[in-house]
């Protein structure tokens, strides 16, 4: 089966991004932005975005009517870049480059701006033409990530205004509730020259650029999006002062490139501006998610309880009142994704799936926020900004109860309701996920293993918060759990001949769906597990079928439906691995739990200490290969970093630190700059 190139999803494992949500800009890997240009065979994603909707897909620089040629790329910042470019068309006293110019980009929330120094070695001034194109696409993500053109572009949907006796703004871009202005640097370039051709806007400057000297000029785009679900965060990111030193600079530098990537996810809702959370990823998931902003928060919580709790907040905003089968919303639901508009999928991904603006199909967010209430007044959380959400943990503990068992068999499960939602809701949210071991699909309700271990250790964390603060039925939640671990360890139990695990679900008919899959690993540490039960689980982790080397495979490789490059079923995700060791290191297996930080150190040395959504499951020499749709940054994969952080250095919420036999942590110290 083949595809053709117009409906690819488009691919970026070797692309470069920055971002200061809920902004983000994506080029080539030598700076390069042109999304007209097919990229690893398909349409590009380049170009700079605000939310969901793509700004510009074009940014081009000429000297004298000729491209310049981009030379290097780095990023310095969160939020800015530099890249160096030559004109090839000025000819000076030898084959050396004569004219060189640095171009520095800037994200804010809302603006962004480009700034050009035009340098010359040659030793008399010159005058040269030079030219800025910015094309205005207006796509939606859903279009760029199933490989279909802009619908407002194809549609004469974006109105450009042209100048009006040089008044600012140089160029107005309207579209739906998107307002962008465009204007020029105040310089002693001079007021540029403006064309508008179609969807293109040219700025044209003529500079003088002195002997041995530099010209500078410059342009700002501002974007109004006022409809956008999610703002930029309006505090100062609670880790800007901590920084990381070690002896293997390894560990210091992916803790550190993973926090400036985090300060560039921060976000919040306009409701609540000043409690923040951390965006999924980019590009495809730059919005709040409960599962993946609960889980990030949580591995962050050996740096800050701040992060954590605006994440509660904003979770308890949304936090369901009432059932709806379309939205999969029922009574103290934790919701799963919200975004501005419908999301539609489009192209490569055009199956029929509708998920409305707020949604709420997910299995395993309202025992993830139980558990990060409790895990943040354990590391420090003020005891009366806890105390305000307990309404919310009574409502989120009815629903365990209530609702998250769909069919009345003592387990949490999941089914679409509306026939065009996700079809899993777990963590595995991809439709083939779920397999048998001889690689079958299971088919639902389905009752995943991992979300039975945190529903069990929401109720008894949840029993401790309302004895801890008086409020009644604490003894009831820890009789729900006990007979829930009771009914786990009774049905969920499987043995392929190599030994006992837990199977990753049980199907529509109540079956053990028998795969051994990392799902297993995140039953470590909920309590849901007895000591035979613990040792056996570890035993299956510390498989070579299972590591890989550089983390947790997701599937085990002597599995049926295994492939090292498959979304859920063998790749290795950063924060799927931090999970299980964790879980290991929460069950006294330090040692095992060392073996999973220590491949995940290898993976994120192995990219540049950016570690991607996921990346394959290979082992050796050939791993580890990028997922190449995969975003990155992702907040969990990023924040992995810290919880290996947590376990080198033995961080414990007493404040107490003693760092393990290793040598990953010879020399480890966290800084914190007290300015």
């Amino acid at each position: 089966m083949t595809t053709s190139q117009q409906i690819r999803q488009p691919w970026m494992h070797d692309m470069r991004p920055i971002l200061t949500a809920p902004a983000q800009l994506w080029a080539e890997a030598d700076g390069t932005v042109d999304a007209s240009a097919a990229h690893a065979g398909a349409a590009s994603l380049a170009g700079y975005y605000v939310g969901d909707t793509r700004i510009l897909s074009r940014i081009v620089t000429r000297v004298n009517s000729e491209a310049l040629t981009p030379i290097s790329w780095r990023s310095t910042a969160a939020g800015r870049s530099i890249t160096s470019l030559v004109a090839r068309n000025v000819e000076g006293p030898t084959v050396d480059p004569s004219v060189r110019v640095s171009e520095t980009r800037e994200l804010t929330p809302t603006t962004f701006a480009e700034r050009y120094a035009i340098a010359s070695v040659i030793t008399e001034p010159i005058e040269l033409d030079f030219a800025v194109t910015l094309r205005f696409d207006m796509a939606t993500m859903q279009e760029i990530k199933g490989g279909t053109p802009s619908t407002a572009a194809a549609g004469g949907q974006i109105a450009i205004t042209r100048p009006v006796n040089g008044e600012a703004p140089a160029v107005q871009v309207a579209y739906g509730n998107i307002i962008v202005d465009v204007t020029a640097d105040d310089t002693n370039a001079g007021v540029p020259v403006i064309d508008v051709d179609g969807l293109d806007c040219t700025l044209r400057w003529h500079l003088t650029v002195p002997a041995r000297g530099s010209a500078t000029v410059g342009l700002n785009i501002a974007v109004d999006a006022k409809a956008n679900a999610v703002t930029a965060a309006a505090s100062v990111s609670p880790w800007a002062n901590v920084a990381v030193e070690a002896a293997d600079s390894r560990v210091a530098d992916w803790v550190n490139t993973s926090l400036r990537d985090l300060s560039g996810l921060r976000m919040a809702i306009p409701a609540l501006p000043d409690d923040e959370f951390l965006a999924a990823g980019a590009p495809w998931f730059f919005t709040l998610f409960g599962r993946d902003s609960l889980w990030a928060a949580r591995f962050m919580l050996p740096l800050t309880t701040r992060t954590a709790m605006g994440t509660l907040r904003t979770l308890a905003h949304f936090q369901a009142q009432e059932s709806n089968a379309q939205t999969n919303a029922d009574p103290g639901k934790i919701m799963h994704e919200l975004r501005a508009e419908t999301l539609v999928q489009t192209g490569a991904f055009d199956d029929g799936m509708r998920l409305p603006p707020l949604y709420y199909g997910t299995i395993d967010a309202t025992p993830l926020w139980i558990i990060l209430l409790g895990e943040a007044l354990r590391w420090g959380a003020p005891e009366e900004e806890v105390r305000a959400l307990l309404p919310n943990l009574e409502a989120a503990l009815a629903w365990l109860r209530d609702w998250g068992d769909c069919d009345g068999d003592g387990f949490l499960e999941y089914i679409d309701r509306s026939g065009h939602g996700l079809s899993n809701q777990g963590w595995k949210d991809s439709g083939d996920s779920v397999r048998w071991n001889d690689g079958r699909i299971a088919e639902g309700p389905i009752a995943l293993c991992e979300v039975q271990g945190y529903a069990y250790q929401a109720a008894v964390i949840g029993a401790d918060l309302l004895e801890r603060f008086g409020r009644p039925g604490a003894d009831a939640w820890r009789e729900w759990a006990a007979q829930l671990k009771t009914r786990f360890n009774e049905l969920f139990w499987v043995d392929d001949g190599r030994g006992r695990y837990p199977a990753i679900a049980l199907d529509k008919d109540k079956r053990p769906v028998d795969s051994l899959t990392s799902n297993i690993g995140h039953l470590l540490g909920t309590g849901i597990l007895d000591p035979e039960g613990v040792a056996a689980v570890v035993k299956r982790l510390a498989s070579n079928d299972m590591l890989s080397g550089y983390g947790v495979r997701t599937m085990s490789a002597l599995a049926g439906g295994y492939w090292p490059e498959s979304y859920h079923c063998g790749s290795v995700w950063a924060h799927d691995s931090a999970i299980v060791m964790n879980g290991l290191r929460a069950e006294g297996y330090v040692a095992e739990a060392l073996q999973v930080a220590e491949g995940l150190v290898r993976a994120a040395a192995a990219f540049d200490y950016q570690i991607p959504e996921l990346y394959s499951g290979d082992a050796g020499e050939s791993g580890p290969a990028p997922y190449p749709a995969a975003c990155h940054p992702q907040a969990w994969s990023a924040a992995s970093s810290v919880s290996v952080l947590a376990l080198l250095l033995d961080l414990d919420p007493d404040g107490s630190s003693s760092p393990v036999d290793s040598p990953l942590a010879q020399g480890l110290q966290i800084m914190r700059d007290a300015g």
